[in-house]
């Protein structure tokens, strides 16, 4: 498998555990790579709608998966490069969510590919690889 980045929604359904194929391409990556790579921005959403839903105990459990996983800061290259993609999904006609495109940034800079349920979000990227792990 190659060194991928998790997106929110990968990442979410690891956490809960339900959907099956997920959990056991995440158990086979981590048996190739060790950790979980995320953005700063996934641990933000996630978070974010755990404390809403005040589900305390998938947030314990998420922030044991975050202290085992490698989570990338957003920094100035990474906004540059989502600045970029922004403009050019308004240019374009294709959705400009800005946590999204912070996302793909992130693995763009990194040279990782995108694990993602939402490939649709992302497939206009030109040089962003996607992973589906469903």
């Amino acid at each position: 498998m190659v060194p991928t980045l998790l997106d929110t929604d990968v990442l979410s359904e690891v956490l809960k555990g339900k959907q099956r194929q997920i959990a056991r391409t995440a158990e086979r990556y981590i048996r190739e790579h060790q950790r979980f790579t995320f953005s700063a921005i996934t641990l933000y959403e996630i978070e974010r709608g755990l404390l809403a839903k005040q589900a305390t105990r998938l947030i314990a459990q998420f922030q044991a998966i975050e202290q085992a996983s490698t989570v990338l800061p957003v920094t100035v290259p990474i906004l540059r490069r989502a600045a970029r993609l922004w403009a050019d999904a308004k240019a374009g006609g294709q959705p400009q969510n800005d946590a999204d495109l912070l996302i793909a940034a992130t693995a763009m800079e990194h040279g990782l590919s995108l694990a993602t349920g939402n490939q649709r979000h992302f497939d206009w990227i030109a040089g962003l690889q996607l992973e589906s792990w469903a």
